[in-house]
């Protein structure tokens, strides 16, 4: 293909299809990870080659210094540095985006330190999926939570539409197509069915990343990375881990 063609192909390629190859060359080892790749340069943060289980620790452990009220001072300046040369997360974390969920401060992390995903409803996405596997495959981060919340307005607006028939406008009949799975599998349950759905949600998206092939899965299965579900409490501001 000449470089007129190539570069007319270029500015064709939709956002979703720009993942899509993504992923495809990820899959059939086209992209090599950086820190796999011959005579490499140091992760940037060190600090952050971890193992799963001690990066659940680690960000559990920041998010009860969140909770108390105790958050360690973080210098930002002098990391931008190492981080212009690239990034080594410890955690990607799969979260809604409510305004008041953020990943960054309830497990209070330095920049560098997550991989942070969010869309509301925090359900698992095509194109959040690819994102995870990106951070999974290349940047070598060893943990992945879905992050749901207290009182999340998607979910709760999943549950009115489906009882009460009705069709949302815009684009949210995307979101509820989404997150229908988790209401209905609530229905006649004892409980909130707001926060049963929530929990719910979160296991099931969980649960959808495990099995996600073929990145993600083949990850799993190894051990190589562990994947966790948790709740945020919007009063306090703990997380309460699912399972």
């Amino acid at each position: 293909m000449c470089g007129i063609c190539l570069n007319s192909h270029r500015g064709s390629v939709t956002r979703r299809g720009a993942l899509g190859l993504t992923v495809s060359a990820l899959a059939a080892g086209l992209v090599v990870p950086r820190a796999m790749a011959a005579n490499d340069k140091p992760p940037p943060k060190p600090q952050n080659v971890i193992a799963p289980d001690a990066a659940l620790d680690r960000l559990m452990k920041g998010n009860s210094r969140y909770v108390t009220g105790v958050s360690i001072r973080h210098d930002f300046t002098h990391e931008r540095e190492a981080l212009s040369t690239g990034q080594n997360p410890f955690a990607a974390v799969l979260s809604c985006a409510d305004s008041r969920i953020a990943p960054e401060y309830c497990f209070d992390t330095a920049r560098g330190d997550l991989f942070v995903c969010r869309i509301a409803g925090n359900f698992a996405s095509d194109e959040m999926i690819a994102s995870l596997e990106y951070a999974v495959q290349v940047l070598n981060t060893p943990l992945i939570m879905v992050l749901g919340h207290e009182a999340c307005g998607a979910v709760s607006a999943t549950i009115k539409s489906i009882k009460d028939g009705s069709t949302l406008p815009g684009h949210l009949p995307s979101l509820v197509a989404a997150l229908k799975p988790a209401v209905d599998a609530v229905q006649g349950q004892d409980g909130d069915v707001l926060a049963n759905a929530t929990r719910r949600n979160v296991t099931l998206n969980v649960e959808r990343l495990k099995s996600a092939t073929p990145i993600l899965s083949a990850f799993a299965k190894d051990n190589k990375i562990r994947l966790v579900g948790g709740v945020y409490e919007l009063k306090t501001g703990r997380v309460q881990l699912l399972g």
